[in-house]
């Protein structure tokens, strides 16, 4: 029986685990939108609602306790910035997971986990500014 087995372990460490969705959890805020395997997109989503909910709290403990599940301070401050202003009348049901077939490799189910009324600009935007500057660069 699983009593009390309140999470998927994914064949992971718990450190593993940690580092994983902490990567996770930056990259859907940074791009709004990111491709995985169903059963990662449906633990990420509970940690990703945390994460907006002490967005919307907004203090300097809030930003602490945020800060200290995510791995870079540019997502710490697009969270509180960007996404704690854009959710601040919506109570809970920030993100969605869509279902998106299966990966050819080895037939794992894959899903789109993304944000609700994400900025459609938002995914590859670092890329794009990244090769406009070379480009404007070389000229």
């Amino acid at each position: 029986m699983r009593h009390a087995r309140g999470y998927r372990r994914l064949n992971r460490t718990h450190e593993h685990r940690k580092a994983l969705f902490a990567n996770m959890s930056g990259s859907l805020i940074e791009h709004e939108q990111i491709k995985t395997t169903l059963p990662k997109a449906k633990e990420l989503r509970p940690i990703i609602e945390k994460l907006i909910t002490l967005a919307k709290r907004g203090d300097l403990h809030a930003r602490r306790q945020a800060a200290s599940q995510l791995k870079q301070d540019m997502h710490v401050a697009k969270l509180f910035d960007v996404l704690g202003e854009r959710y601040k009348e919506r109570q809970g049901g920030y993100s969605r997971v869509l279902k998106a077939g299966f990966r050819y490799g080895d037939m794992a189910p894959m899903a789109i986990i993304e944000l609700v009324d994400r900025d459609t600009t938002a995914k590859g935007a670092a890329d794009r500014a990244r090769l406009e500057s070379e480009f404007t660069a070389e000229d």
